[in-house]
């Protein structure tokens, strides 16, 4: 008997074909395809998708997860959109490995703006004790990657520095161990120190040693590269991905909101590296709206040493002076914060800057500084950061698929957050047309499964792991808005992780059988 089956659905199978009716059957974790009558086949509970679609789950290849969801282990935000696997260590920000206890605990203070604190003490160091924390106790799968940052505190520390010759070797040695332990590739966030402190060359071997292993390199370039040019940033990646033999994807790949340069020159610098013979790949949120830690707007030299110095820094007049001139106007006036937890400072959630600063009676980047001292560095910062007109465009290109860069933050994170994946289907599939469902739900399901290099997941077909969604589409829709964005999305009917029903009739069932995927191993 089976324990689950599902019939009279429109199978789209994770392929990139046309959909096509058979039912859909799973088998303790594994999914069996029944085409023509199954009047026979006896199953625990029976699912009537009449009128629905029936696809594989959506794996998020951009998620700052990883500690937040321990303290909410059900994961409504996301598995709510049908997201069934993550891949967290994102942004260069991995949560292991460290040398110490003290280590590990300054780095989430370092970026609890991005990627907020566990809600237990953080008591594990390797990547597979952080792994084990997910094993059927969370809603969906996690696949890790190893951020470079982790890698350089263990090896140079937290300074501003080249590598020594026995340091890189230090660091290509944890790289090694981290893929041992199942991170899928390697990853940087080339905004964010100590990781941005990395030179190329240096990325470059740590590249080497993760391609020789099968991984990847998943990249937030270089920002500070666009004084060098409009491509500048991208082009450092691909001379890693080039000289280091490995893979290249460029993460929340899009134009920016100001549309400096053409989109085309984005694509075409894909399009021309495959033509070249190179695996480039890239993925795209779907919003216009942005969102990371506050703390990205200070200058990186206010960094250099960890986060007791960038506190100091808040503090000191003479510092303070030299940020101010160096602070973009932009991250005042055009962004809202989010994310506080002093009760005296609830009544700033979701407000601009220079509005907090009128409510304060300060000079606004005053009181920005202030905010973060008070908050502890702990401030989510969201605002425009792609421009919407060109986003289709980035959306519908073959190389590339859908990521949520997703923020569980505070009362005002990214609608994004709560909406990536469903508005795909409703704004860019059924009502502007700009891609045809199956294609829609390849960039979310098989093409993720095999940048990352899953083998059972992603694809409706016999003997792969039961991870699928159910849903309408000709109601789904995601209702989060810049103001409300905590809104779950519609037409999400069922979510099934590893053969468990996790939604049900759009509501979540309670079920926790998420477990880690780790490269090297099979997915149970």
């Amino acid at each position: 008997m089976l324990d689950t089956l599902i019939v009279n659905g429109l199978v789209i199978d994770g392929t990139g074909s046309p959909g096509f009716h058979a039912a859909v059957g799973i088998e303790g974790e594994t999914v069996r395809i029944f085409r023509g009558d199954v009047s026979a086949v006896q199953a625990a509970e029976t699912i009537d998708a009449s009128g629905l679609v029936v696809c594989p789950g959506f794996i998020d290849l951009h998620a700052h997860t990883g500690l937040t969801i321990l303290g909410e282990p059900e994961h409504e935000p996301k598995v709510r959109q049908g997201v069934t696997t993550e891949l967290v260590g994102i942004d260069g920000i991995s949560h292991a490995p460290f040398k110490t206890q003290e280590e590990l605990h300054r780095y989430i203070w370092l970026d609890a703006g991005l990627n907020g604190y566990p809600p237990m003490p953080a008591d594990w160091l390797t990547v597979a004790g952080l792994l084990d924390k997910y094993d059927n106790k969370v809603a969906v799968n996690v696949a890790f990657i190893l951020g470079n940052s982790p890698v350089r505190v263990w090896g140079v520390g937290w300074d501003d520095r080249p590598a020594t010759g026995s340091e890189l070797e230090d660091m290509k040695s944890v790289t090694r161990e981290a893929m041992e332990e199942g991170a899928w590739g390697l990853s940087t966030g080339l905004d964010y120190p100590p990781g941005s402190y990395a030179d190329t060359d240096e990325l470059v071997a740590l590249s080497e040693t993760s391609a020789r292993m099968g991984g990847f390199y998943h990249t937030h370039i270089r920002n500070s590269l666009r004084s060098k040019g409009l491509m500048a940033p991208w082009e450092e990646a691909l001379e890693i991905g080039r000289r280091g033999g490995i893979p290249v994807h460029l993460t929340h790949y899009r134009q920016s909101a100001q549309g400096v340069g053409s989109h085309w020159d984005y694509l075409d610098l894909v399009d021309n590296a495959r033509s070249q013979g190179m695996d480039v790949t890239f993925d795209c949120y779907t919003y216009p709206f942005s969102g990371t830690s506050a703390t990205i707007a200070i200058p990186n030299w206010a960094k250099d040493g960890g986060p007791e110095r960038l506190m100091a820094a808040l503090a000191d007049p003479d510092d303070r002076a030299r940020m101010k001139r160096e602070l973009s106007p932009a991250r005042l006036e055009d962004s809202w914060l989010t994310n506080f937890t002093k009760p005296e400072n609830m009544k700033y959630e979701g407000r601009q800057p220079v509005d907090i600063a009128e409510m304060r009676g300060q000079d606004p980047a005053d009181a920005f500084f202030d905010m973060l001292l008070d908050e502890r560095l702990g401030v989510s910062i969201v605002g425009l950061g792609t421009n919407s007109q060109t986003l289709p465009d980035f959306v519908s290109h073959p190389c590339g698929m859908i990521a949520s860069d997703a923020i569980l933050l505070g009362d005002y994170p990214s609608p994004r957050s709560y909406g990536c994946f469903p508005i795909v289907l409703a704004e860019f599939v059924r009502a502007e047309k700009h891609l045809r469902l199956p294609e829609a739900i390849r960039k979310m399901t098989s093409f993720p499964a095999q940048r990352l290099g899953i083998p059972d997941r992603g694809l409706l077909k016999d003997g792969m792991k039961a991870d699928i969604v159910v849903f309408n589409a000709q109601t789904v829709k995601a209702p989060a808005t810049r103001s409300r964005p905590k809104q779950f999305p519609i037409g999400i009917d069922y979510v099934i992780v590893n053969g468990k029903v996790v939604v049900r009739e759009s509501r979540h069932t309670g079920a926790l059988p998420g477990r880690s995927i780790r490269r090297g191993r099979a997915s149970t």
